[in-house]
């Protein structure tokens, strides 16, 4: 482990700490590519115009149209985090904005795979809708957008993940409309926008089309402000890069949660989760209630987080939440078994004196297609390795095929290497999609050695020594004056998350004394510049030198009603 320590602009954090911001933030911010105190204004009239995202025009036309009509709508939602919330929000938008008939349907994970398929369009049809739309999914459902149409039905598609290639052109399914600012043409400067975020600008722009129309004025309009609490969960739990316009979403949000204006469901949810919805936090959204919701389109099915979701019944909320925590448990034991499994199989890839190979890939049949992803990155996370998990295929009629969730490491593009290997091993690759850090994908099970040598060979090109050390950024020493627990409540309000690091810091520390708790913690007595602070090391056993440089994050601790600066440690250079 190297660990390193961010630059920090000094004119960028003089420019900020001038502006009033706490010289301690000012230096973070700057070190996270902040130059300015307006960037930090997340003041919702400060999120990127409407205006700028392509097909928002046309999406708002459609939608008033069908809405002037009286038509009924269909969501076609994803069974994760980020499709259950997009498809909350368009229904309780769309509601407000004056439809009449908006149901939806979530694929199964197992039965339906992912995305809009052809008999998902036949359900869709089937239900009488007259118009399908489509959230977090649809950019590459080809044939699923193409079975609509012929079916009479109108087709938007609303998604946020990267379009499909064929032979080197980027290529669109012929939905009537497509919003998604990562097809061609779109000047939408946050690439990086969830699928519920999409959604949620989709319902800005259809609220200015209806004021256009006469149907509401500015005093009169629907307020949607009410839908940006389930726009940061959903953005948070989908770990996309929290640019400003993405942070000012979650900012929006978390202000609404922490002033009790949630929705039922999600309060239940963080009672649900033993957390405190009056302080918080995106680790809350992350680590709290994106996995109880992701929990149910991993091993039962989405229609209950969406349920959770849209009900406004509190005691039907309660109910909701208390299953979804219950499943989140059945995950995490399955998990738990898998990942054991699952570390076996990758460990005996390799001998003990050897470095792993230069992508990991594990199978087993007793694995479960619903935890596979999370298993890839636990090994992913301890091996440092491009890494992808398969399970056998639940599906009925395709027994012979695998399923694999992958995830990377910085410097290595999954989607794009899998894209290399399709072209290098024709047919090897049944379908596949993903970013640069996550992707799936489905291959016979006959395959499975070819597609393994094919990634590894990959890896073995694109990655060097530098790419395969793993490093921790860091924000470098705590001066000893901001080791209070005012400032390290100051520090959990803000917006962290992906691309935009929580404070790390790192300095060599005195450790007093060490034990081991529920054994498998460290718990540790350290002097951090001569003074006391306690400290623990979650998930390691390993014993520390008397002198360690370590890397940890704040926390506050109580005891006896009395709270306490504790650091918790991220990593140490050994």
């Amino acid at each position: 482990m190297k660990i390193l320590v961010r630059e920090i602009p000094p004119r960028a954090a003089w420019a900020l700490e001038q502006a009033g911001i706490h010289p301690l933030l000012a230096q973070l911010y700057a070190a996270r590519g902040v130059q300015s105190v307006q960037e930090l204004d997340d003041a919702l009239a400060r999120l990127i115009a409407p205006t700028e995202m392509l097909g928002l025009s046309a999406a708002a036309t459609l939608l008033a149209d069908a809405i002037a009509q009286n038509k009924k709508l269909c969501i076609v939602a994803d069974y994760d985090c980020d499709g259950a919330t997009a498809c909350a929000v368009g229904i309780r938008g769309l509601r407000l904005l004056g439809a009449k008939h908006v149901d939806y349907i979530v694929p199964d994970r197992v039965v339906d795979g992912y995305g809009l398929t052809p008999p998902i369009s036949e359900r869709v049809k089937a239900s009488g809708a007259e118009l399908l739309i489509t959230v977090d999914n649809g950019i590459a459902s080809f044939e699923g957008v193409a079975t609509a149409r012929a079916l009479g039905l109108q087709v938007l598609v609303t998604d946020h993940h990267l379009p499909a290639s064929r032979h080197g052109e980027i290529v669109l399914p012929e939905a009537d409309v497509i919003v998604n600012p990562n097809q061609p043409g779109c000047p939408f400067t946050s690439k990086s926008i969830a699928g519920v975020g999409v959604m949620f600008y989709v319902l800005l722009a259809l609220r200015s089309e209806l004021r256009q129309r006469g149907v509401f004025d500015a005093a009169t309009q629907p307020k949607l402000d009410s839908l940006l609490p389930l726009v940061a969960l959903g953005t948070v739990a989908d770990v996309v890069r929290l640019d400003a316009n993405n942070r000012r979403l979650v900012a929006q949000g978390l202000k609404r949660v922490r002033a009790q204006m949630l929705p039922a469901g999600l309060a239940a949810l963080f009672v649900a989760a033993g957390r405190d919805a009056k302080t918080a936090t995106t680790f809350d959204f992350g680590f709290a209630l994106g996995p109880r919701i992701n929990a149910a389109g991993r091993l039962s099915d989405m229609t209950l987080g969406i349920e959770c979701l849209l009900t406004d019944d509190v005691g039907r909320a309660e109910e909701l939440a208390k299953t979804l925590d219950g499943i989140n448990r059945q995950r995490r034991e399955i998990e738990g078994s898998m990942r054991e499994q699952a570390f076996a199989v990758a460990e005996s890839l390799f001998d003990d004196n050897e470095e792993p190979p230069p992508a990991i890939c594990v199978f087993d049949a007793d694995f479960h297609e619903g935890v596979v992803g999370i298993v890839a990155s636990r090994i992913k996370d301890k091996l440092h390795r491009p890494t992808f998990v398969f399970a056998a295929s639940g599906a009925p009629g395709r027994e012979h095929e695998l399923k694999g969730s992958g995830r990377s490491i910085p410097g290595f593009h999954l989607r794009d290497a899998l894209d290399l290997v399709a072209k290098r091993h024709p047919g090897v690759l049944l379908r596949f999609g993903g970013h640069a850090m996550a992707a799936g994908c489905t291959i016979a099970r006959e395959d499975f050695d070819m597609f393994e040598q094919g990634l590894s060979l990959v890896a073995q090109e694109w990655l060097d020594a530098a790419t395969l050390l793993r490093r921790l950024e860091t924000d470098g020493p705590l001066k000893a004056e901001y080791r209070r627990v005012e400032l390290v409540d100051v520090l959990h309000k803000e917006v962290w998350g992906q691309g935009f690091a929580p404070p790390t810091f790192s300095e060599e520390v005195e450790v007093v004394s060490q034990r081991l708790v529920g054994e498998k913690h460290l718990a540790l007595k350290l002097k951090h510049q001569g003074q006391a602070v306690d400290g623990i090391w979650f998930g390691h056993t390993e014993p520390l030198p008397a002198r360690v440089k370590l890397a940890f994050r704040l926390d506050a601790d109580a005891w006896n009603g009395v709270r306490r600066v504790r650091f918790l440690v991220e990593a140490a250079a050994l």
